[in-house]
C-alpha cells in the first residue's frame, strides 16, 4: 500500500500531470495494483470531448508508466532524485477496449516482465470494474542528467 503522499515522494509528477491516486498492492520485483480516480474536473475533458468526455488512450498508458515506475523504484531500492529522469523507452500492442469517462476508476495491474541492460519491459491491464479497458507492453529506463 502507497499513498498519495508516498506516491509524491516518488514520482517527479505533478498535477494534471500525476495520474496515480493510490498502490493497493506491491509485491516487490514482480507486480503492482495502483488506482486512479477519473473524474470531470480533469483539465482534458474541456477538449476530449466537451459533448462526450473521453480519457486519452495516451494518457492511460501514461497512468500505467507512472504505476510501472513505482514499481521499478521499489524493486531496485531507489528514490528517484533531481538527476536521474524515468523515461518510456517503447509501447508495444497498445490496445484500448472500451471508453473511459468521469466517475470510472482505473484498476492498473502492472508486471515486471524483464529488466536488461537498464531496459525495464512491463505488461500493463488497466480495468474499470471487470472490463478491461487498456493494455500494453510498456518499456522504460532511467537516465541520468546533467
Amino acid at each position: 500500500m502507497m499513498d498519495i503522499h508516498q506516491i509524491l515522494k516518488q514520482l517527479p509528477h505533478r498535477y494534471p500531470f500525476l495520474l496515480v491516486d493510490r498502490v493497493l498492492e506491491i509485491e516487490k520485483g514482480k507486480r503492482i495494483k495502483a488506482l486512479k480516480n477519473v473524474t470531470i474536473n480533469e483539465p482534458f475533458f474541456m477538449g476530449h470531448f466537451p459533448h462526450r468526455p473521453v480519457m486519452p488512450g495516451v494518457l492511460m498508458l501514461e497512468a500505467m508508466a507512472q504505476a510501472a515506475a513505482l514499481l521499478a523504484f521499489d524493486a531496485m531500492g531507489v528514490t528517484p532524485d533531481d538527476k536521474t529522469v524515468y523515461y518510456f523507452a517503447g509501447i508495444d500492442g497498445a490496445r484500448f477496449k472500451r471508453p473511459v469517462e468521469p466517475g470510472d476508476q482505473l484498476i492498473m495491474d502492472v508486471t515486471l516482465e524483464r529488466m536488461k541492460a537498464g531496459i525495464l519491459k512491463f505488461k500493463g491491464v488497466t480495468r474499470v470494474g471487470e472490463n478491461v479497458v487498456c493494455e500494453a507492453e510498456l518499456m522504460c529506463t532511467m537516465r541520468t542528467i546533467a
